[in-house]
């Protein structure tokens, strides 16, 4: 795996490439690639090309995905025999944009490339390309384009080099890759809504965390680091915005169990995960002469290995026609979903009042939670508190480019009284994992005299949460009270 900072340039045929200093090379490559997709060009669509290339110093299959920060990931294979056959564990990182459809030749790029590199900090490929799109009748299309990419460099070098290049009559790609080049693939279909109207924002949001799910779906695949945790991010924004902008779009309730469902089978990794970096960290920070016993081979190797059989659980269920079913409901809700007629209405007008009832959710949780005289009951009763407070977050958070600053603000109000809530809530969560543990080493006859340690810091974490809620909640109430 690799991640590609470049920059692309169209040129006239009779470009010429102009003086970048010293330079190494040039250096000419013939590169012939096949490129697959399905036959609607799913892959396409959504910016993801997968190919075979021969030739160059990279010959094999790549896989790239879609544009985050100015950066591409680039997934490599093994070049095979086989043309027609994709390698599986390829096809199975694409799956989420392909649905299982067969993936097929739909083209191939014929290319001369002349190389020169600045260093080992970046390289300039010249690339004269011929395109050929698959079909009843083959389509040919010429052409010349200039990249610049960073090896080992930083952006400010990308930048200087992209000057000149563009001095010298280049102009920014009008494409995202090759293969969008030839190919023209469709733009994804998106709902009809007026500039500046409720429905308009709420679809712009939805849309966004659609593709943000779908950017992750590989990465989760891979269990790579904080894939697991985006994702399901993901999934909790969208639902909680059904919930909040039920005026605005509405029959989501089916949408709304199966965000809920997805949200459950990333959970069981993404909690071990997080308990077991927790974990280490404290036992990281204990003199060593208090570390005793097996206790970080139980709790770091024992919760990693339960953390891998919860990753393959997670690869079954994005195998699966359920999980297929639900993105399938999360174009549609994008693509023609089921506005009220409040949608067409501004957003300011609308989608405040949302915010505003959000809030007031977290009040009335509050409210009920305090009026319970039972200790347990009452502190089982304040995890709604905090989910309210994560909801009115994550509305403020979906309206803040919209609406502006104040919701900017009431998100961090929220998200105040969410972090301390789940600061308890982690610490009362972690304690009882390390009893569990501990008896397990009782039992086995280990030292359990660590295990009592990390109970009282933990312990002491919650309690310190306890006793920090009250002055945290009497502030925000304030501060909130001012924006509403």
């Amino acid at each position: 795996m690799g991640i590609e900072i470049e920059d692309k340039f169209d040129v006239p045929p009779d470009y010429e490439v102009p003086d970048l200093g010293a330079t190494i090379g040039p250096k000419s490559y013939q590169l012939v690639a096949l490129y697959y997709d399905t036959a609607d060009l799913r892959l396409a669509r959504r910016g993801v090309t997968l190919r075979r290339r021969r030739g160059g110093s990279d010959p094999g299959w790549h896989l790239k995905l879609p544009k985050a920060k100015g950066a591409r990931q680039e997934i490599t294979h093994p070049l095979t025999r086989s043309i027609k056959v994709v390698p599986t564990e390829l096809s199975e990182l694409v799956l989420a944009f392909t649905r299982g459809a067969d993936l097929q030749i739909v083209a191939e790029l014929d290319t001369r490339r002349t190389v020169v590199r600045l260093g080992n900090d970046l390289e300039v490929a010249d690339d004269r390309v011929k395109g050929t799109v698959m079909g009843e009748e083959p389509r040919v299309v010429r052409w010349r384009e200039v990249e610049a990419e960073l090896l080992d460099g930083d952006r400010k070098l990308l930048a200087k080099v992209g000057k000149k290049l563009m001095k010298a009559g280049a102009t920014p790609a009008g494409a995202a890759s090759k293969l969008a080049r030839l190919l023209e693939p469709p733009p994804l279909d998106r709902a009809a809504t007026e500039a500046g109207s409720a429905g308009a924002v709420v679809v712009d949001y939805l849309a966004g965390h659609v593709a943000a799910l779908l950017s992750q779906d590989p990465r989760v695949r891979r269990a790579e680091d904080d894939a697991v945790h985006q994702m399901r991010v993901a999934s909790r924004r969208m639902r909680s915005a059904l919930k909040a902008f039920k005026s605005v779009i509405t029959d989501t309730d089916e949408l709304q169990e199966e965000l809920k469902w997805l949200g459950t089978v990333l959970g069981e990794a993404r909690d071990l995960e997080v308990i077991r970096a927790r974990f280490d960290g404290h036992l990281r920070s204990l003199a060593p002469e208090l570390v005793t016993g097996p206790i970080q081979t139980r709790l770091g190797e024992d919760l990693h290995k339960r953390e891998q059989e919860a990753y393959e659980r997670i690869r079954e269920a994005l195998r699966g026609e359920r999980y297929f079913a639900l993105l399938d409901a999360l174009d549609r809700m994008v693509t023609a979903p089921k506005l009220t007629g409040r949608a067409g209405k501004a957003a300011q007008q609308q989608l405040t009042a949302a915010a505003a009832k959000n809030w007031n959710r977290v009040t009335r949780a509050y409210d009920t939670a305090q009026a319970i005289d039972d200790p347990e009951r009452r502190e089982i009763a304040m995890h709604d508190v905090r989910k309210a407070a994560k909801r009115a977050r994550y509305t403020a958070e979906a309206l803040r480019p919209a609406l502006g600053k104040d919701m900017g603000r009431l998100a961090k109000h929220a998200e105040a009284v969410q972090e301390v809530l789940g600061k308890h809530q982690d610490g009362v969560v972690a304690q009882e994992t390390l009893a569990k543990e501990a008896e397990t080493a009782r039992q086995a006859g280990e030292d359990t005299f660590t295990y009592g340690l990390l109970i009282g810091i933990e312990r002491n974490t919650a309690e310190r949460a306890h006793a920090d809620f009250p002055a945290v909640w009497a502030r925000t109430v304030e501060a909130v009270g001012k924006l509403l």
